[in-house]
């Protein structure tokens, strides 16, 4: 009875802080839909729908995010864009927005999981913040040319969707080795932090389809430490992109807060059913999705759907 009492408070103290979390954003989302916040023109209207939708789509995202290491804009981002009606720039700002809260979710479930490393984390995120905030300039600059922000974003995909599918196909051959920390540079994690900064400013994308698979195959950094700081550090970026990008008004608040409702749930998903997956299931699963993703955002700015 002892041991069952210590393990239920064990289990309390790692999920405390995403009670909390959602407690609060259940809260703000009440808020939102009561004093009315004004969308920005073009922001489809939410219906009862459109809620259970979201909420869908952010556990989902959460999810995923969790166990590839993400914040899950690079699930809810086409949804928001290509089958909700947002505008590529308000589905910028509201994923990035809803990604603050799946960062925290997640990048703490992955810490006390000790997935993580902090000082590569601690790196990144310095730096990262520094190009976060000229990469929302930048977006600023762009924010009505959709089909410009379109193109950039198919093929900021392409790439690591192509080598991740290349990984990804399981091979004789000896598996990788594991760690608890990612090798390289201070230096070098700096310069690529603030290239991450600067894409989640841009495009609200950073986490999964760059850091990534830039800690993998820049810094031979191990799968799932790489997930958990690649988590961790989005947490910052998406705090100031996310905020600037709301203070901007490129945020539509009560769908970015019914995202993030499912994120933190699904975050903790994610998190703790990591390590039942195999690396290379790991890398197909992310490349296949990414691929996918990037080729509808190409063939969209020429005109092209694809489903």
């Amino acid at each position: 009875m002892r041991k069952m009492n210590t393990t239920n408070r064990d289990r309390l103290k790692k999920n405390l802080p995403s009670i909390v979390l959602l407690v609060i954003i259940i809260g703000m989302t009440i808020w939102s839909f009561q004093s009315g916040t004004a969308a920005k023109e073009g922001t489809p209207s939410i219906t009862s729908e459109s809620v259970i939708i979201l909420l869908i789509v952010g556990l989902a995202a959460g999810t995923l995010g969790g166990i590839i290491g993400t914040g899950g804009c690079s699930v809810m981002l086409p949804i928001l864009s290509f089958w909700l009606g947002y505008p590529p720039a308000i589905a910028i700002g509201t994923t990035l927005f809803a990604v603050i809260f799946t960062a925290i979710s997640g990048g703490y479930g992955h810490l006390i999981r000790k997935n993580l490393d902090k000082k590569t984390t601690l790196w990144l995120s310095v730096f990262g913040i520094i190009g976060v905030i000229l990469g929302s300039i930048l977006f600023t600059l762009m924010a009505s040319q959709t089909a410009i922000l379109g193109l950039i974003l198919g093929c900021a995909f392409l790439l690591p969707a192509i080598r991740m599918i290349i990984e990804g196909v399981p091979r004789n051959k000896k598996p990788q080795q594991e760690g608890n920390t990612i090798p390289g540079s201070i230096k070098a994690k700096g310069v690529f932090g603030f290239i991450i900064g600067v894409l989640t400013g841009l495009v609200g994308l950073g986490g999964g389809y760059a850091l990534v698979p830039g800690l993998i195959y820049l810094f031979s950094a191990p799968v799932y430490i790489t997930m958990g700081t690649s988590l961790a550090t989005m947490i910052p970026l998406a705090i100031v992109g996310g905020g600037i990008k709301l203070a901007q008004g490129y945020v539509a608040l009560g769908a970015g807060l019914l995202l993030a409702i499912g994120t933190i749930i699904g975050a903790q998903i994610g998190a703790a059913i990591i390590k039942k997956f195999k690396t290379t299931t790991l890398k197909l699963i992310f490349g296949v999705y990414f691929l996918y993703v990037s080729l509808k955002f190409i063939f969209g700015y020429f005109g092209i759907n694809i489903w």
